[in-house]
Parts: structure tokens; sequence; C-alpha cells
């Protein structure tokens, strides 16, 4: 073999390789619903945590909520995995008592009330398998309209008298749920 056909091969491999490389490294595309997060805290330090909830952002992008979030049956509470809650002490939902723990957080809107429901499940995609056996507590809250509308569906949470108060809003629906100790 001659030396620059040697050469040529080498440079040829070489070229391959880093070519496979590079494709190896590219990143997909950006999640349509982004996961976030939102946290209530005790005092400004984010060690001293109360409840945090993860859960992913769909858009309505020209949808409806009721097609998005159907009443009557079993939401997510997001899009993509089922939404996260972690509970960092004990609390209480309605009358039922929830130990410090992760938990699934699923809804089920309704015209006039949603019901929040904290599950055992965990690690679960969307509400498919949703088994309401494994519910921990459920209330009812009422669904109150917003003065605008939210494209990003949103959870957020304030301080309350007895706890903490869950807010969630997707477009102009407004839903509250008290979380107390």
């Amino acid at each position: 073999m001659k030396k620059s056909s040697l050469i040529t091969t080498i440079t040829l491999i070489i070229t391959m390789l880093l070519a496979f490389n590079l494709h190896a490294q590219k990143f997909p595309k950006m999640d349509a619903s982004p996961m976030d997060a939102s946290v209530f805290t005790r005092s400004n330090k984010q060690a001293n945590k109360l409840i945090k909830v993860v859960y992913s952002r769909p858009q309505l992008k020209g949808r409806n909520l009721s097609d998005l979030a159907p009443n009557g049956k079993v939401w997510r509470t997001g899009a993509n995995e089922a939404t996260e809650l972690t509970l960092y002490t004990d609390m209480k939902l309605g009358g039922s008592d929830i130990k410090a723990g992760t938990y699934t957080f699923y809804m089920i809107p309704g015209e006039n009330e949603w019901t929040a429901i904290v599950n055992t499940d965990t690690n679960v995609w969307g509400s498919y398998f949703y088994d309401e056996s494994k519910d921990v507590a459920r209330i009812q809250v009422p669904v109150k309209k917003g003065d605008e509308a939210l494209e990003a569906f949103s959870i957020m949470f304030s301080k309350a008298d007895n706890g903490v108060d869950m807010h969630l809003g997707w477009g102009k629906a407004r839903v509250s749920v008290p979380f107390t100790k």
C-alpha cells in the first residue's frame, strides 16, 4: 500500500469516527410541555422545604381547557408524567392525614369544583393506570374564574393560616387546594 493511500485511509477513518461522535452528542428538541417545580419553604432557605410539586407545563395553544383536562375524568395535573407531590412533614388534606413522603397528585376537573387527589403510586406516566384504591386523600375545592388567561398550566404555593395553599391555574380556571398541619 502506498504511503499516500494509507494516510487517506487513516484520515477517512478518523473523519468518520469524529462525525459519528458529533452525531452521538446531538440533544433532542425541547419538550413542548417543559418540566417545572414549585416549592414552599418555612423560611427563605431552600433547605427548609415544607411542600414541593414537580409537574410538566402544557400550553393551551388555542385549544380548550376542557379538551385537555376533561370534566369528570382523572387528570395527571399537567402533561407527560403524573405530577409528583412531596411533603416534608405530615400534613392533612381535608379530613385525611398524609404522612411525609412522595406521592402522585391528580385532579378531576368539574364545572363548579375540582377534586384533588393524593395517591401512593409514583413513577407513573399520565393518568392511564390511575388506581383509586391507592388514594391517600381527596378533597373537592371550588373552581373560580381568573381575570386573565394563563397560556401555560401553572402551580404555586402561598402561606395559609394553618398550612399551605396550592394554587393551580390554566386558561381562566383557578383552583386552590388547602394543605394543613
